[in-house]
């Protein structure tokens, strides 16, 4: 629900909120502009001061106004014709044309009403509504991403374009609920659609009818500073019943012409203070940093609105079309399903499928949308959820685990929990798990027991669905077929061998990019844009489940590259490594910016052993505004499988490599990359400490080892691993 409230108000009012934010945006630099040029009245000027010097310049002066600025402006006839002019206070002559910004003028037309009048004033009025729905539902969706309030701006992981969304969104939210907030308090002001909250004058005396009073002498210009005066207005000296009107930052007030006697006074109401403030928020006007501020935060509607589309598109081509999707409030069963890199929604796409075709109602979501509330008729809640890294929660679920625990009572709804991961890893399913086990301990009743699907094991599914649908008194049928991105032929220009003489074969593999068209350059799909880290499908012959290898290349570099360990019954090892140059293998690309090294000058602290040194080649390659990198290496044999020795060794004579630290394992006193990092301990809690950022990869064993090392290593200056991890400064690319 708050998804799909965040999303067409976007979609539909686009435009409207592009335009307002624009234009706001460009609004907001006038009153910073109009204060820096602008002469500003002393503190001890008096309004009395500033009316005589006027007055003595121009004796057919009709009005003096001060605008929030301090911009003082003055209007008289002169020959029977009205004139104006910016006042400098110090002298009382006129100093600059008091005619309006033009652009001014046009961009405020634009903003309020589409120069279309009252009608574009409401229209403009849907817009900014449509801008205060965004910001509410944008903060909801933001604090769910992060895994609660508190977590506000906890670190973010995913597409480029969702991290850029949300951290905008994280700082702008705040200014664009205050200036959709007060536009539409400003427009039910035009429309009186609010009270004017004005308060009758306190009659002090009765009018003289004389005139020609002395303005240098009125009391209650002397008594106001011109730094508070807003507006004097001068009688007509032929009409003795006439009185000057003085509009301060206090209230109004009355002045006998003839004797400068005040006759009246109203204080501004609490009501006008609120509205005075909703027009200085809004505006900018008094406050003109507060405006800069504002209309930076507006500028990044434009970015969110583009970073926005491109999501709202990827999650229509990355998730399959699910037909016959039920309301929530109408289905019996409620399929939600946790996804990083969206594989599991072709699974959940089958099961609902299958579930309607055997007569149920069903309604799919994401886990973000759990709220069993919102469940009226539901019998069964079935959850599929991958696992991301080392245990966390897909980005589409964060924040589940906080909501399962804080309902009051579960739900006579029974749950079903199903959970995907590679079992290869060290925290396999652990995500998923976890919420099986807080359902089970908050009382739900567990249709069936935990499952798990390894690998996108069609065979897995498939034994799952016969449960489930037993337990439901159904027939379930599963058969998944896993959709893969297009591949295309890769062909192979070099390679080189390693590790043949300590029996562990690795290869190099280079090969070169594959021709693109013009729109996949433009666009970045496919191999249209990569990075080191991100991953390399292979499909293999005779085998329906990809494998993928860290890429050792970004786009820039020109090729593909891969590095390749031979397992004794790998079936896609054993293809790579039986490929020549010129030969061709069947590729896809996946994005995997949680192994990206970012940018920054903050040092980067890369752990690998073996084949995992890929992806660290590559980000020290594309290191070319030499950030501090230093590399821990373990290699078995630098004369067997010292993978890229001569590129290390160039790249620190080009300064893109400032540390590498090698470990043999295999010697009279085998050495392993954690007994490296002991022997740095002193340095690498220096880095740490200075906001060093850890990438490991390789082996789980490995991965394992260097996590016990730096838990000794930081615990004296008061960090963990599991920390860092919290921050984004310690990543994993295990297998």
């Amino acid at each position: 629900m708050i998804r799909a409230l965040h999303r067409w108000p976007g979609l539909l009012a686009a435009l409207l909120v592009l335009v307002l934010s624009l234009s706001g945006a460009a609004l907001s630099l006038f009153p910073a502009v109009e204060r820096l040029s602008s002469p500003q009245a002393g503190s001890t000027l008096s309004t009395a001061d500033l009316t005589a010097r006027i007055q003595a310049v121009y004796p057919q002066i009709e009005q003096i106004r001060r605008a929030p600025s301090g911009k003082i402006t003055a209007y008289w006839f002169e020959s029977g014709a009205p004139q104006a002019a910016v006042i400098d206070p110090a002298t009382g002559r006129g100093i600059a044309s008091a005619d309006p910004n033009q652009l001014e003028r046009w961009l405020t037309s634009l903003h309020r009403s589409l120069f279309l009048g009252d009608g574009g004033r409401m229209v403009m009025a849907l817009g900014a509504a449509a801008m205060l729905v965004l910001a509410l539902s944008g903060a909801v969706l933001v604090a769910r991403r992060a895994g609660g309030w508190q977590r506000w701006f906890a670190p973010l992981r995913g597409p480029l374009a969702g991290r850029l969304h949300v951290e905008i969104a994280r700082v702008a939210v705040v200014g664009l609920l205050l200036s959709s907030t007060t536009a539409l308090w400003m427009t039910a002001t035009t429309f009186d659609l609010l009270p004017d909250g004005r308060a009758a004058p306190l009659l002090q005396a009765e009018v003289s009818g004389g005139t020609g009073a002395a303005v240098a002498e009125m009391d209650m210009l002397k008594q106001t500073p011109a730094s508070e005066l807003r507006s004097l207005s001068f009688p007509d000296p032929r009409d003795a019943t006439d009185v000057f009107t003085l509009k301060t930052d206090r209230g109004t007030g009355y002045i006998d012409q003839g004797t400068g006697a005040a006759l009246a006074w109203s204080d501004l109401t609490r009501w006008q203070h609120v509205s005075e403030v909703v027009y200085m928020l809004h505006t900018g006007q008094g406050a003109p940093m507060l405006g800069l501020v504002l209309g930076l935060m507006a500028l990044g509607v434009p970015v969110m609105a583009g970073t926005g589309l491109v999501l709202w598109l990827a999650s229509r081509r990355g998730r399959p079309r699910i037909r016959g999707n039920v309301p929530a409030g109408r289905a019996e069963t409620i399929l939600l399903v946790g996804s990083e890199g969206g594989s599991t929604w072709g699974f959940a796409a089958m099961l609902h499928a299958a579930l309607s075709d055997a007569g149920q109602t069903v309604h799919a979501a994401p886990i973000s949308a759990f709220d069993p509330a919102r469940y009226g008729q539901a019998r069964h809640i079935l959850i599929l959820a991958a696992t991301y890294g080392d245990g966390g929660a897909p980005a589409s679920a964060k924040g589940f685990l906080n909501r399962l625990k804080s309902l009051p009572a579960a739900p006579t709804i029974s749950l079903a929990i199903l959970g995907f991961g590679d079992r290869g890893f060290p925290a396999y399913c652990a995500f998923a798990q976890a919420a099986a086990e807080m359902a089970e301990a908050q009382g739900w009743r567990m249709l069936v027991p935990f499952d798990t699907v390894d690998r996108q094991s069609t065979q897995d599914f498939t034994r799952w669905g016969r449960s489930l649908g037993a337990a439901m008194g159904i027939g379930l049928d599963l058969v998944h077929q896993p959709v893969l991105p297009a591949a295309l032929p890769l062909t192979l220009l070099s390679r080189r061998d390693y590790g043949a003489k300590v029996q562990a074969p690795v290869a190099i593999l280079r090969f070169a990019l594959p021709k693109l068209s013009l729109w996949r350059r433009l666009t970045g799909r496919g191999f249209g844009r990569f990075v080191a880290g991100d991953l390399l499908g292979i499909l293999p012959e005779g085998s329906a489940v990809p494998r993928f290898y860290s890429l050792a290349s970004g786009l820039r570099d020109g090729f593909i590259e891969i590095v390749v360990k031979k397992h004794p019954s790998g079936l896609c090892s054993g293809q790579l490594f039986g490929l020549e140059p010129g030969d061709a293998a069947s590729a896809f690309l996946r994005r995997n910016p949680g192994f990206h090294a970012g940018g920054g000058r903050a040092p980067l602290i890369l752990i690998g052993a073996g084949a995992g040194i890929g992806p660290l080649a590559g980000f020290v390659r594309a290191n070319a505004q030499h950030r501090p990198i230093h590399l821990f290496f373990g290699i078995r044999h630098p004369d067997s499988d010292f993978l890229y020795d001569e590129e290390l060794a160039g790249w620190q004579r080009q300064g893109r490599l400032w540390q590498l630290v090698t470990a043999c394992s295999r010697g009279q006193k085998p050495h392993y990359v954690q007994h490296a990092l002991r022997e740095e301990a002193a340095e690498i809690a220096r880095l740490i400490h200075k906001g060093a950022r850890v990438m490991v990869c390789g082996g789980r064993d490995m991965a394992a080892g260097v996590s016990a090392a730096l838990t000794d290593i930081l615990s004296p200056i008061g960090l963990t691993p599991a920390l860092l991890k919290a921050e984004g400064r310690y990543v994993e690319d295990v297998y």
